[in-house]
């Protein structure tokens, strides 16, 4: 019953040996009689040939967009300066691209946040109102029978144009006021308080970026949290909430807005950098001997974890963005608006949907600083993620 058994071969092609290293590599004896004839199997070979043909294909593509990187760095001059006009417009393009490529369902990306959709309408919905469903597989029953698959995904729409426009504002943003400030500063007060200036970069980027987001917001969160939704999409959206409550409805939730999205944002990228800076620091080797797949996987490893900080941290504003754009009443003040949402729901109600906001930030956010990072090294870029110290004199 030897042959039931793997051969001293086999453990050396598969473990190595210390002592006899060239073993692992010697060639397999002749196959005995009781061996499986690979010919015989075709399912063994259907799989070896699929996998074979993708990783053909993934070198090929990437063969090809090593070539348009070194086309596009040759045109733009090798050596790329940083805090440039240049590099600003990258910036803002590759935040633009990060926010937008898992948001648009015909991109590359796309199918990311497509399937994420679902998620954030139970979420806003449960925000709303917790006793609606009673869990995520329930409500999606629920919504696919009462509404059909598009209502699945209600609201992908000013989500696209929103997210787009507040990424290229927050990333762009972002490196420029942390050049500015770090200039502010001076290098070694910049590297010793880098958390610091990590935390008021973000934190000025996203007060920007947010005045563009919020019209876009409070669209879709109207169409998420009413059923059945009010609006057809976004032009029409805006089109009836400027018509009924004029252009102060489209940013009725700013201040909550802001409350959520600027801790968010500090906490994404202050964490992020920090993150990855510790991952670095405990590889061998320094961060240029890696290379793009590596830098990348750090990148979306960092986003990932930096990205649950932020859904927990920023949480409860989140709750309040659903509630007052769902039911603030016209006139009503801002103070007036919370007190009332918070006396219905209590303190525990702030963390209603906690649970799938960690699944679906987490992963969302991993993704945009993969695509960013991903995007900045394609134009000849250094990624994100931790100061550089300064020089000794």
């Amino acid at each position: 019953m030897s042959y039931l058994f793997p051969n001293q071969h086999v453990l050396h092609q598969t473990f190595g040996s210390p002592l006899k290293p060239g073993l692992r590599y010697s060639p397999a004896p002749k196959a005995t009689p009781f061996q499986a004839r690979p010919e015989l199997y075709s399912a063994y070979s259907v799989v070896d040939d699929a996998k074979n043909k993708a990783q053909k294909l993934s070198a090929e593509a990437q063969l090809e967009l090593d070539k348009a990187s070194n086309k596009v760095q040759a045109t733009a001059g090798k050596q790329m300066e940083l805090y440039t006009p240049t590099f600003y417009a990258a910036a803002t393009f590759g935040g633009l691209l990060a926010c937008e490529l898992y948001l648009t369902p015909v991109a590359i990306q796309g199918v990311t946040h497509t399937a994420m959709t679902p998620l954030d309408l139970v979420k806003c919905r449960r925000q709303v109102d917790a006793k609606l469903y009673k869990g995520n597989f329930q409500a999606w029953g629920m919504i696919l029978r009462q509404e059909g698959f598009r209502g699945v995904f209600t609201g992908w729409s000013p989500t696209l144009f929103g997210y787009s426009a507040q990424g290229a504002f927050k990333y762009g943003w972002y490196e420029f006021f942390k050049k500015k400030y770090s200039d502010l500063a001076g290098p070694e007060n910049s590297y010793k308080y880098k958390t610091v200036l990590y935390l008021t970069a973000s934190a000025s980027a996203e007060f920007l970026a947010d005045l563009a987001l919020c019209p876009f917001e409070a669209v879709k969160v109207r169409m998420q949290t009413t059923i059945p939704p009010p609006y057809s999409g976004t032009l029409d959206g805006i089109r009836k909430i400027t018509g009924a409550e004029g252009v102060g409805g489209l940013y009725k939730g700013l201040y909550p807005l802001w409350g959520r999205q600027i801790p968010y944002t500090m906490m994404k990228f202050a964490s992020f950098e920090t993150i990855v800076e510790m991952i670095y620091e405990r590889l061998p080797g320094q961060k240029s001997d890696y290379g793009k797949g590596a830098q990348t996987a750090v990148s979306f490893t960092g986003g990932y974890i930096a990205g649950i900080l932020c859904a927990v941290v920023s949480h409860p504003a989140d709750v309040l963005v659903s509630k007052l754009n769902a039911n603030r009443k016209a006139g009503e003040g801002f103070g007036a608006a919370v007190a009332r949402n918070y006396k219905d729901m209590g303190f525990m109600g702030l963390w209603n949907g906690l649970p799938v906001r960690i699944v679906m930030i987490g992963t969302l956010t991993g993704l945009q600083w993969m695509i960013y990072d991903y995007f900045k090294m394609w134009m000849g870029f250094p990624t994100t993620g931790g100061a550089a110290p300064p020089e000794k004199k």
